[in-house]
């Protein structure tokens, strides 16, 4: 509505000062019609900046909105997508497969290997991804958090910040281990503001809901529920 109105309003505007300028066009042919100048006022140079400066200020929340959202779903598929992998591999080889997270230099990586590995002693060589790899996530960017307090145990819907190594491992079969607890939950979110820790209300997660290693994604106030 107030986007509406404010074309209306810019619509009459622009009539107003094209009325003028043909009736002052007029005048001057009138008085010397071999004298004219062509090109912009210097008041309608100053309206067309104007202009543009409010679209501008319009626009930009929305598309700084847009492409938080866009990141976001890309760095939580890209989750997703680690956990259905080690789910793969687990049943391809025959072996237990795990992912496994930290935060190295304020940045959230990922990690799909063999549950065999011990993190982190054997962490040195291991090839860790940035989650949301080729998104250039700044570390201000996404806050990352989980319910997982140890190896397949989760603390219900306790989200805390990642922090140390948080695995989810598969047995042989696909499945997680009887003795794991479930829901676990990854959840991505905006921080609320540039330079703060604390998670925003736009939220996206992938949660291992049950024992069979049945998995699914879900947005903003489902990633809080059970």
């Amino acid at each position: 509505m107030k986007i509406q109105l404010f074309s209306n309003l810019l619509q009459q505007s622009c009539l107003k000062i094209r009325y003028r300028k043909d009736k002052l066009y007029q005048k001057q042919y009138l008085s010397n019609p071999n004298g004219l100048s062509s090109g912009f006022s210097l008041i309608e140079v100053l309206v067309a900046l104007v202009i543009i400066g409010i679209l501008s200020a319009i626009a930009a929340p929305s598309w700084l909105g847009f492409v938080a959202r866009q990141r976001l779903n890309k760095a939580n598929d890209s989750v997703f997508s680690a956990l259905q992998e080690a789910q793969r591999q687990a049943k391809k080889t025959k072996l237990n497969y795990s992912v496994s997270l930290k935060i190295d230099n304020k940045v959230a990586k990922i990690l799909v290997h063999p549950d065999s590995i011990e993190l982190p002693k054997d962490d040195k060589n291991m090839p860790w991804k940035l989650i949301g790899e080729g998104l250039e996530i700044k570390s201000n960017q996404i806050v990352v958090g989980t319910n997982l307090t140890n190896k397949n145990t989760g603390n219900g819907n306790t989200i805390k910040s990642l922090s140390g190594y948080k695995t989810i491992a598969f047995d042989y079969t696909g499945a997680l281990p009887k003795d794991a607890t479930t829901p676990l939950k990854i959840v991505l979110a905006t921080p609320k503001s540039q330079n703060s820790t604390q998670p925003s209300n736009l939220k996206r997660c992938v949660i291992v809901e049950t024992l069979i290693g049945g998995m699914r994604t879900a947005t903003d106030e489902d990633c809080d529920k059970k």
